[in-house]
């Protein structure tokens, strides 16, 4: 095989139920349609996977992939995905994280590991600088994250990168998470379950392998001006992500009127000062956390050191303190850090537990819910209820059986679904599509269900990055929320992170574009990328993950929002009165899409992609 650039040119496939593993070179022209990352995870889902399997069966494949800047110098170049179907909505989820676990995958020696089948027991893999074996995990099971990172450091290497489950993946939590480095989370739709559904505890990976790269003096050049540019747009102070962290968002969400309060009863919080990054710094801070080459530092290791909810770890993010927080009506940052930890721990994605306690509160206080069957009170308002309840979920004890289920399933079971705030299933993140209209286009639309990992147009709305949006405006959005859906494609099969890639690596043109991840792709693979075929692929990967759900059963029916969202008129803010007009945007998006108006892609579209 010729030499790769960028791409080491390696996937490893483990067959759990035989116990097998084996060696398979990435196809150059894969690599080349789809970059990496997101990319090779929808490519091999679709041709190892079927859109129709039970996600927690043996047949659903699990896959952990890079991009060609994983491992490099480049800015941020320290993320991986998760692909499977998830056991929490049924669609797609890729799941992405950071740290540092990625980028020593990559230098293990494999651009992706392809998971199928299920174990007869429990077993991690290990991966010693391209040398991958099974060994038995009996003895992890039920080790909580830290723990299990700390054992397996033990046994494989004291440098070695894990990622691994904890008791809630192992219990099958329908949004277990899968957590790196201890407590950075591919946290979202439920990765974790399917892991614990295969009897896989861990990945622990060591490899001292340098990732190819087609103009290294090139790369350096760039790299060097790229951190100059960053360096010198902060000569007033580091840069605000270094000093508060994500919760720094808590403050412009809650001055919008769109920071989902009380189940996004309403979109301010009277408490957001005391959940927010300013309090979080001063109160809970030990020092800012850096993933691996990453000049931001917006990681948080803190430690709660008095009062009933001590603990230390990393977190909590701002879509926690709205989870855990402002959607349950709590102020109370130490116990919405401890919630966090716990969460972290047991190995399970803060967003939903949060929003799953909040539908259960609005249940309760409604009389749906009986206190017999919570076993508690359960109010807004209840920090105590949030600690107790994330441990009870992770355990599946008590009420937690139910919580573990997610916010859908447990306002179902009670006869009012309407109260869980979900797209497909999952619960929103922490913005109110009443108050962001692009973000219910986003929301609605996203492969893997609600969320603004997907494309954020939160940036362009709320924060003019790279061009500003009125917010309160639904017209024009739908071009706008495909164009940030493709190129937030394009930033997950890279392998680098949105927060530097979205101010530094895109610029507005008529449309956004990726110009400088093209430059940085092309220094690093030598594949020559157009900045035109660089956001094809990012189409490319965007309706392939649609055909995926379409397959599984997904349509116009499924992209909506809940009737709170939709028919409600917020309540109080900026956003007073407004409801999200999401009917209209939806209509012209399909039709911006190339899709007809049930959500199918069509064949002209589909072939100029070349997925048929």
């Amino acid at each position: 095989m010729a030499q790769m650039y960028g791409w080491l040119g390696k996937v490893l496939l483990v067959d759990l139920t035989r116990g097998e593993l084996r060696q398979e070179p990435l196809d150059p022209r894969i690599a080349r349609n789809y970059i990496g990352g997101r990319g090779l995870g929808i490519h091999y889902l679709r041709t190892l996977g079927s859109p129709t399997v039970e996600p927690l069966e043996p047949d659903n494949p699990l896959i952990m992939s890079t991009g060609p800047l994983t491992g490099t110098k480049a800015p941020t170049g320290a993320r991986y995905m998760v692909t499977t179907k998830s056991p929490l909505t049924g669609a797609i989820t890729c799941a992405n994280s950071g740290g540092h676990f990625p980028a020593m995958m990559k230098r293990a020696g494999f651009d992706a590991i392809i998971f199928t089948g299920a174990a007869p027991e429990p077993v991690y893999l290990w991966i010693n600088n391209g040398e991958a074996e099974l060994r038995p995990a009996g003895h992890l099971w039920g080790q909580d994250t830290h723990q299990t990172h700390q054992s397996l450091a033990g046994e494989t290497h004291p440098q070695a990168r894990t990622a691994c489950i904890g008791p809630a993946g192992e219990n099958r939590v329908l949004f277990a998470a899968i957590m790196n480095d201890k407590d950075r989370a591919a946290g979202r739709s439920g990765v974790g379950a399917v892991m614990g559904a295969k009897k896989l505890k861990a990945v622990a990976v060591f490899g001292e392998q340098a990732v190819p790269l087609h103009d290294p003096e090139g790369m350096n050049r760039e790299v060097a001006r790229l951190l100059k540019v960053f360096k010198d747009s902060y000569k007033d102070g580091p840069p605000p992500l270094r000093v508060y962290g994500t919760a720094i968002t808590a403050t412009a969400t809650n001055n919008y009127g769109v920071l989902p309060t009380r189940n996004c009863r309403q979109g301010t919080f009277e408490g957001a000062d005391n959940i927010g990054g300013q309090a979080l710094t001063e109160r809970f801070l030990k020092k800012p956390k850096a993933c691996f080459s990453c000049p931001i530092a917006c990681g948080r290791d803190t430690a709660v050191e008095e009062g009933p909810y001590q603990g230390a770890g990393e977190g909590p993010e701002y879509e926690t303190l709205y989870a855990l927080g402002s959607a349950c009506g709590v102020d109370d940052l130490a116990a919405i850090t401890k919630a966090n930890y716990i969460c972290n721990e047991m190995g399970m994605d803060t967003i939903t537990m949060g929003a799953t306690i909040a539908c259960a509160m609005e249940l309760y206080e409604a009389g749906y819910l009986p206190e017999s069957d919570v076993g508690r009170p359960l109010r807004f308002g209840d920090a105590g209820a949030v600690v107790e309840l994330t441990s009870l979920t992770a355990a599946r004890r008590g009420f937690g059986e139910l919580l573990a289920q997610g916010s859908l399933r447990l306002a179902t079971r009670y006869g009012h679904p309407e109260l869980a705030m979900v797209a497909k299933g999952q619960e929103f993140a922490g913005y109110d599509p009443r108050g962001v209209q692009g973000m219910g286009l986003a929301y609605a639309t996203s492969p893997i269900g609600a969320s603004h990992m997907r494309g954020d147009p939160a940036y362009i709305e709320l924060l003019g990055v790279p061009k500003l949006l009125d917010p309160l405006k639904w017209e024009g959005k739908a071009q706008l929320i495909k164009d940030w859906q493709d190129v937030f494609c394009v930033i997950d099969a890279s392998g680098l992170c949105v927060f530097f890639s979205v101010r530094n690596l895109v610029e507005a043109r008529e449309d956004i574009a990726p110009s400088g991840i093209t430059k940085l792709l092309n220094l690093a693979t030598g594949a020559d990328y157009t900045l035109e075929e660089v956001i094809r692929v990012g189409e490319r990967i965007f309706n392939a993950e649609r055909i995926f759900l379409n397959q599984a059963g997904f349509s116009r029916e499924q992209d909506t929002l809940p009737p709170r969202i939709l028919s409600e008129p917020m309540p109080d803010g900026p956003a007073r009165g407004m409801v999200c007009q999401l009917e209209p945007m939806l209509t012209e998006y399909y039709t911006v899409r190339g899709w007809s108006q049930q959500g199918l892609p069509q064949p002209e579209i589909l072939g100029q992609l070349g997925l048929i």
